[in-house]
């Protein structure tokens, strides 16, 4: 039986690609963009989320398979928070009860390598925190300098992620049986990055931020291609993970070990359940 797929930012580059991908597999999908998708909607305000999730119930008779969240823009601008979080966040949330309808729910979140990136520790919690005029406000105060404008993209991707993660056990999807995950791509190949690329200069400058040993730039089916595992009926107990599908970026900038930081807490619970199963 044909799954019913929800890709937001379905117009262009990983969204796109993803959407071409499934529809050649067979499988139903309803996309949503500002431009060139089945619904129309802006997932930067309240009143576009409301509207995306309206048209997509009712596209989909209320039952959804998977949802691959893609939209995103890079700006370092406060619109980048509304889109790349709220837009993200919100309608996954408004989404659950249509995917727990569904015999193997999925969803998977585009997040990026600049999850590891430096970034703006009290725009991430304010992020976290679920209020949206506040972390707008961190933003904008952000975006009056060049310099921490450019801090606002890595932090929404920070945000997402540790959102992915933190979600993904609770009973609303862990205990509905849907696994939540998110993938962390390096630099695509997509109208998102095209500016980034124009020039040899302004390229030397991206891959010094972004080394991608394993390939260089990649496609955007590199990305899809994960997504729609991660949302397959295959994946059966990939949660709360970001995979980092970045041409090994990930592994130069943390280096080989990504484990021994976490040492000390895994150690601490393991104590904790020691001295509690001694009483």
């Amino acid at each position: 039986m044909a799954r019913t797929y929800v890709i937001t930012g379905a117009g262009s580059g990983i969204g796109a690609a993803a959407a071409r991908l499934l529809r050649e597999a067979g499988a139903t999908v309803v996309g949503v963009d500002l431009r060139g998708s089945d619904i129309t909607a802006d997932l930067s305000t309240p009143a576009g989320r409301e509207q995306a999730v309206a048209a997509v119930l009712e596209a989909t008779g209320g039952t959804v398979d998977a949802v691959i969240a893609s939209a995103g823009v890079s700006l370092p601008t406060a619109l980048t928070v509304s889109v790349n979080y709220y837009g993200v966040v919100e309608l996954l949330t408004a989404l659950q009860p249509a995917l727990a309808r569904s015999d193997a729910p999925r969803a998977v979140v585009v997040s990026s390598m600049s999850s590891l990136q430096p970034n703006h520790p009290p725009l991430v919690e304010a992020l976290l925190g679920a209020d949206e005029a506040a972390a707008l406000e961190v933003a904008e105060q952000l975006a009056a300098d060049p310099q921490t404008g450019n801090l606002i993209y890595a932090s929404t991707k920070r945000a997402v992620s540790r959102w992915v993660r933190a979600r993904s056990i609770t009973a609303e999807w862990a205990g509905a049986g849907i696994p939540l995950n998110a993938v962390a791509p390096g630099i695509v190949t997509t109208p998102m990055t095209e500016q980034l690329l124009a020039s040899p200069e302004s390229t030397a400058f991206v891959d010094a931020v972004v080394p991608m040993p394993l390939n260089y730039h990649q496609p955007p089916e590199s990305i899809a291609n994960l997504c729609l595992w991660l949302t397959s009926v295959e994946n059966t107990h990939c949660a709360g993970q970001t995979i980092y599908c970045d041409g090994g970026s990930d592994v130069v900038l943390r280096g080989e070990d990504a484990w021994s930081w976490a040492d000390a807490a895994v150690g601490e619970y393991f104590g904790q359940l020691m001295a509690g199963a001694e009483k």
